[in-house]
């Protein structure tokens, strides 16, 4: 006879150790793009995170990064295993809870568990457990050091541990395990709150456990009571208990005249000695349940706890230290995600309300000399009462947002949306796009990694609809819809069987997949797919891919009344399933041999000269910067300075201390001038008369606090205004000719006074910085743009920009008009990237490149085709001939397909005498497109962005050649084309 529980825990320590293999074998061996760059950087240096951060991840992938052995280049790969093991003992915890769901189907008492039972619940852990292992979102998150790793195996080893709970019988083992749980659910706070959605369902395992005659009442109950102990857990004690003690604070500081920190004493002395007098009465009085709950809400304190470490180094001013949460009122704010903003969830208003009236709200507090002041309020917006709704999902007034609420719900302009268009809203884009197409992607398959790419279902894998640039995708994964069959057969199984765990297992379904979608309130485009978001739903799902085996057994076993065989027989049915997943997804989760993320961080660095200043934009700009410097210690001279972070007062006032080798920022205002409610929006109000103001006059009125410059505002506080347009910067030319600072050729285009004009209808604090640090600075050290923080600032400093490498160089230099391209600095630009730039891994095309990739892939190609214009204009042929094949030769098509940029260098090499390169390039890129098109009009498909290029570059192709002199494929091309220009007429742009 089989022993049960010695085969059940070295099964699941066998599949554990199988999925932390398949983790390690495929983990990226360096920062990748998004956050696990800024994730590497505060763990190894213990910073603070954005915000709600993740003290207890950064602690422990710090540990982590001590297996480096000192290495920098090996700290993020060691973390990054961390993500790796953390995901096998999620794998680990799968395995037992569906071993223990079945115990509960095939009612199994200890000891008396047949040779068939165990065999068969042996199958439906393998085989559920192999289906999470390699299902596309979670396989994602566990090779990269992201919070996601860790937060599913919190959610794993809490499910597990409540399941574990409910077969326990002794009532004093019962609560101890219930301790248990909370520190389990009060640790995950410190890494993610997705564990937390899991309450509702899990208290229907206490619910059927102690109430042995449910009902549905009695299940309504239980979940909403599950739901109140979330709300107390999300609501009332993370960011509860601070902002109580923070009201506190203020009083004792403000009203009572006391010094800082003595309302944190007080309320830490009432609040400690409250529960631990609770604790003893409970104890005292015999009172079991109070007791049970007093320790539990204690150990879930303990484990939020590790938030300390976020005010901690908070104070000790590390490098990176977003938000600057030191004092209480500060931390609220970070725990509360303020930065983010606010979205509707029960009432609000739709896209089309016009704002009524704005007034003004609580109060926001920060810590002065010697109270908390006063230094603004929050605004209360009220909209137009017949343009709300309850549940509002789409209220967005972005104008981005509201044109694409319009082209989904096909409304026209002028017309007013509907609580139908509402609710049709959020079933087809929020449950439908940005869920159900997430959860097929996991268990059908998935067409591409392309933009809003859809879902496969069996057809498509025998269908031959698909362009080789499809098909030819790593990501093009295919199922065969069998994983998601197999989850539906165990889903009507267990319902059957056992209603009571179906009704839990569907509760964590719902709750960390529809019920989340709900709650989240998406607008209509995300920056990138959130499909991570809810591999908690798709974990419940594999549970019912495992009881999947065990209705297979069942039904076998009706036929020939051999339990054991029937598992046997249904494990082997059952387990190509994962064995395909596996085999599909490698190629595109495989990320040996990616180092661009890291690469074109430094590329951007090596781009600067020594000391300068680096303006980045988003996540992608930013992060792997921040990891490259902190870790690899490249490049820290240099200051990176995140242009959205720029209009927060605390990050300004970082950039006014010493980083690593980089000098402070020479400002001329100071705290006053740009601390929190004072200039954070400066609006223009052009004075009659006044065609423009002089830089650094403008800057002393603001110094000065001149009331010329007083605006009155909505609330008690009053602002300051633009008085013109055009703010004008004098430049010591004799000054900058003499530093050498205008590159060989470009004297002329020198200027004696620069028009820093002002693009849209105010400054924002970040504006009014970058105004005094170029003012202030006076050419002492290089200033430098990336092309996202150039697009975006409020100044138009576009002309004044030259290239060099990756970055643009703000130079006293203007721009000729009807220049066909940038100004480029040749010499420098040439040389650093045929000589200073890397780009490990990218010719090499068994590496898979995704979409961020291929997106800085086409960043590079396009800054190497400038400076290719620019070297041609300078009659440098040779150079220009050498640094296009260069690209094609580091970025070459078969690793990362041609793109855009790719087919923006064909006129360069005609230009160059590189004839075979060019026709090359138009005949890679026109066959993809053509395929394209073709595609898109045989399955009806609205075009998008990869669609309109495909069409612009046939477009573009048709006269280059015909210029050439290649009439003949010029014809054939142009043949091609007017098949499709009809359709694209009538064919709607997906602005998506």
């Amino acid at each position: 006879m089989l022993d049960y529980k010695k085969v059940n825990n070295l099964t699941g320590w066998l599949i554990a150790l199988v999925a932390t293999l398949v983790y390690v074998l495929t983990v990226e061996q360096t920062a990748s793009f998004w956050d696990p760059g800024e994730f590497i950087a505060v763990s190894y240096k213990l910073q603070v995170p954005h915000p709600p951060g993740a003290p207890l991840f950064l602690l422990i992938y710090r540990m982590f990064g001590f297996l480096a052995m000192g290495d920098g280049l090996q700290v993020a790969y060691w973390m990054n295993i961390g993500s790796a093991i953390f995901s096998g003992f999620t794998i680990l915890f799968l395995f037992w809870s569906i071993t223990l769901l079945g115990r509960k189907l095939f009612k199994m008492e200890n000891g008396k568990e047949s040779k068939g039972q165990t065999i068969s619940l042996m199958g439906a852990g393998i085989v559920g457990a192999l289906v999470y292992t390699f299902s596309d979102s979670f396989w994602f998150s566990a090779v990269e050091a992201e919070v996601y790793a860790m937060s599913s195996f919190f959610t794993a080893i809490v499910i597990w541990a409540f399941l574990k709970w409910d077969v326990i019988e002794d009532p004093v083992l019962e609560n101890k395990w219930m301790i248990f749980i909370a520190y389990l659910v009060g640790l995950s706070i410190g890494v993610h709150l997705l564990n937390l959605v899991t309450l509702p369902a899990l208290a229907l395992i206490y619910y059927f456990k102690k109430y042995k005659e449910p009902n549905i009442k009695g299940g309504a109950i239980a979940l909403v009571l599950g739901g109140v102990a979330l709300i107390i857990i999300n609501n009332f004690i993370i960011p509860g208990l601070p902002s109580l003690a923070g009201s506190i604070e203020i009083f004792f500081v403000n009203s009572m005249g006391l010094p800082f920190g003595s309302g944190i004493v007080f309320f830490s002395i009432v609040f400690i000695g409250s529960l631990v007098y609770a604790i003893l009465y409970s104890i005292k009085k015999g009172k079991v349940i109070l007791n049970t709950i007093l320790l539990s809400l204690t150990f879930i304190l303990i484990g939020y706890g590790s938030y300390a470490l976020i005010v901690i180094r908070a104070n000790q001013d590390p490098i990176i230290n977003e938000n600057n949460p030191k004092d209480i009122v500060s931390y609220v704010s970070y725990l509360k995600r303020e930065q983010y903003g606010y979205r509707p969830l029960l009432h609000g208003q739709y896209f089309t309300a016009a704002v009524e009236s704005q007034e003004d709200g609580a109060p926001i507090y920060l810590k002065g000399k010697d109270k908390y002041e006063i230094v603004d309020y929050s605004t209360v917006t009220k909209y137009d009462k017949n343009k709300t709704t309850i549940l509002p999902r789409i209220y967005s007034t972005q104008e981005r947002h509201k044109q694409i609420y319009r082209a989904k719900l096909g409304l026209g302009a002028g017309q007013e949306p509907t609580f139908s268009d509402n609710i049709y809203f959020m079933f087809s884009h929020q449950l439908g796009h940005m869920y159900w197409r997430y959860f097929m992607w996991n268990f059908s398959g998935r067409e591409s990694d392309y933009s809003d790419a859809p879902w496969l279902g069996i057809t498509d894998a025998f269908s031959d609809k698909f362009p080789d640039y499809i098909k030819e995708n790593k990501a093009h994964n295919n199922y065969l819809m069998l994983p998601l069959i197999l989850g539906l057969i165990g889903l009507f199984f267990q319902a059957k069987k056992d209603p009571n765990s179906f009704y839990v297992t569907m509760g964590l379904f719902l709750m960390m997949g529809v019920v989340l979608v709900i709650y989240l309130n998406s607008p209509p485009v995300e920056p990138r797919e959130r499909d991570y978001i809810y591999v908690g739903s798709f974990y419940a799902f594999a549970i019912w891919a495992g009881f999947g085996v065990l209705a297979i057994a069942h039904g076998i076993a009706k036929l020939n009344k051999n339990l054991a065989v029937s598992g046997i027989i249904a494990t082997l049915i059952t387990f190509p399933i994962p064995v395909l997943m596996g085999s599909q997804n490698w190629d595109d989760h495989n990320r040996q041999g990616r180092y661009f993320s890291v690469d074109s961080a430094r590329n951007f660095l090596a781009s600067c000269e020594p000391n300068a200043i680096l303006f980045t934009g988003g996540d992608n700009d930013t992060f792997p910067l921040w990891y490259v410097q902190a870790v690899e210690d490249f490049r820290t001279d240099v200051r990176v300075v995140v242009l959205s972070y720029f209009d927060t007062d605390w990050y300004v006032d970082q950039m006014t201390r010493k980083v690593y080798e980089s000098e402070p920022l020479p400002f001329s205002l100071e705290y006053d001038q740009y601390k929190k409610g004072t200039n954070d929006y400066l609006y223009l109000f052009e004075r009659e008369g006044l065609d423009a103001i002089s830089a650094k006059e403008y800057l002393k009125l603001i110094r000065n606090k001149s009331d010329l410059l007083k605006l009155q505002g909505s609330n008690k506080m009053s602002i300051n205004m633009v008085p013109a347009r055009n703010i004008i910067l004098d430049v010591d030319v004799e000054k900058v000719y003499n530093q050498g600072l205008i590159p060989e050729g470009m004297e002329a285009l020198m200027v004696d006074q620069m028009n820093l004009r002002v693009k849209g209808e105010y400054l924002s604090r970040g504006n009014l910085m970058l105004l005094d640090l170029i003012t202030t600075n006076n050419w002492e050290r290089p200033i430098y743009f990336n092309n996202t923080s150039l697009a975006t600032i409020g100044l138009d400093l576009e002309d004044h920009v030259v290239m060099e490498g990756m970055t643009y160089r703000l130079l006293p230099v203007r721009k000729p008009q009807n220049f066909r391209a940038e100004l480029v600095n040749t010499e420098k630009s040439y040389k650093h990237v045929m000589e200073d730039f890397a780009f490990r891994g990218m010719d090499n095309p068994d590496n898979y490149f995704d979409d961020e990739f291929r997106r800085f892939t086409s960043n590079h190609r396009s800054s190497i085709n400038s400076i290719a214009i620019a070297l041609l204009d300078e009659d440098e042929m040779d150079k220009a001939a050498d640094i296009l094949k260069f690209s094609l030769e580091k970025m070459p098509n078969k690793a990362i397909a041609y793109d855009l940029a790719s087919g923006q260098s064909v006129p360069l090499l005609f230009e160059v005498g590189e004839d075979d390169l060019a026709l090359d390039i138009v005949d890679k890129m026109s066959v993809k497109s053509i395929q394209l098109l073709e595609f898109y009009a045989r399955t009806d498909r609205a075009y998008d962005r990869e669609a309109m290029i495909s069409l612009e570059m046939l477009r573009y192709f048709v006269p280059l050649l015909e210029e050439r002199g290649y009439e003949e494929l010029a014809a054939e091309l142009k043949k091609d084309l007017e098949r499709f220009i009809g359709t694209s007429d009538n064919n709607r742009l997906d602005r998506r």
